[in-house]
């Protein structure tokens, strides 16, 4: 495999891993960036670029690790530039937009990749694994956690740019749940925000209704600074149960204030095993031979719908249907239909 050369759009929080996954490849890495640039090339050892028009010649693909509200323009310019596009989930702020990167990526004849990372986490491959192999039986019941220190970013906290934690934490285990137990049918969701009084924190809790009649509980948390990254999944078929908790040396677990460079927004990894690493080796294989990676564009763009299902139904109160075909779902309304 030949390296690759990118275009590193982006250099806040997650921009870090992805770095590291670049420079374990070998990439020759360009960045660009309104802020922290250089810092983030000089860390890693790559150059700068100040333009998006000065980097398009430079590289072959971007990465796009900037704040949720800009990913489909920049995925766009990318793709009329001619290049490949990385992007960092979610691929877009709405599904419509998500549609639209990806029929211009296959009206261009480049491909587009959203980074659901979750997907190269070795406990969750296992997982499908197993069920894939029957190993379970049919998929009944499956439930998702996910918890960590909120992000420090005020933009996380704007709904209308971010999605907040639906759109931005639990879209990982909302895709998780239809990779794992099958398309989704309906959503019913509660959720809670407060950004104030010297205080950020955000949790969601979703019933998921899959069209095979699984059912997958999903729960997120952005608590206290001091909470650290844990993540934890139990799925129940009629001939067995898959169970993986990060924090499961424990049995008795309590989460008490503490320092906040003790919590965490992301997960810890090992640089020389990173699912980040994976992830990306993943896509740039995938460009490299014209085979699929283990994410499709398709699967972002139903990601987000997903998630705007969720958001609707928190919002109004009642289920909210949609579609089971992914092409269909950046048709829906974003409102999704309660009933």
């Amino acid at each position: 495999m030949s390296a690759p050369r990118v275009g590193l759009i982006g250099a806040g929080g997650i921009s870090g891993v992805h770095a590291a996954g670049w420079r374990a490849l070998g990439a020759d890495v360009v960045v660009h960036s309104e802020h922290g640039a250089h810092a983030l090339a000089d860390t890693f050892g790559f150059r700068t670029a100040d333009t998006l028009t000065e980097l398009w010649p430079q590289v072959d693909l971007v990465d796009i690790v900037t704040p949720t509200a800009t990913h489909a323009e920049l995925a766009l310019a990318a793709i009329a530039a001619g290049k490949h596009v990385i992007c960092e989930k979610p691929l877009a702020r709405t599904s419509v937009e998500a549609a639209a990167v990806v029929g211009a990526a296959e009206a261009a004849g480049v491909r587009v990749f959203p980074a659901h990372v979750v997907r190269y986490f070795p406990e969750y491959v296992a997982a499908r694994d197993a069920i894939r192999a029957g190993r379970i039986g049919t998929v009944a019941v499956a439930r998702f956690r996910r918890m960590s220190a909120a992000p420090k970013a005020d933009w996380f906290f704007d709904e209308a740019r971010s999605g907040g934690i639906v759109l931005d934490q639990m879209i990982h285990d909302l895709d998780q749940a239809e990779w794992l137990a099958g398309p989704v049918a309906r959503v019913f969701a509660r959720s809670t925000a407060k950004a104030g009084d010297g205080g950020r924190v955000a949790s969601a809790a979703v019933l998921l209704t899959h069209t095979s009649g699984a059912i997958s509980h999903v729960y997120g948390v952005w608590g206290h600074p001091g909470l650290r990254f844990t993540s934890s999944f139990e799925i129940a078929g009629d001939a067995g149960l898959l169970r993986y908790d990060m924090a499961r040396s424990d049995t008795v677990r309590v989460q008490l204030g503490g320092p906040a460079d003790a919590g965490g927004y992301l997960p810890a990894t090992d640089p020389s095993e990173s699912p980040y690493a994976a992830e990306l080796a993943d896509f740039w294989a995938a460009i490299e031979s014209g085979t699929q990676a283990s994410v499709a564009g398709t699967d972002g763009v139903r990601a987000v719908a997903l998630a705007e299902a969720v958001l609707a139904s928190a919002a109004s109160g009642v289920p909210v249907d949609l579609p089971a075909d992914p092409a269909d779902s950046a048709h829906s309304s974003t409102e999704g239909s309660p009933r």
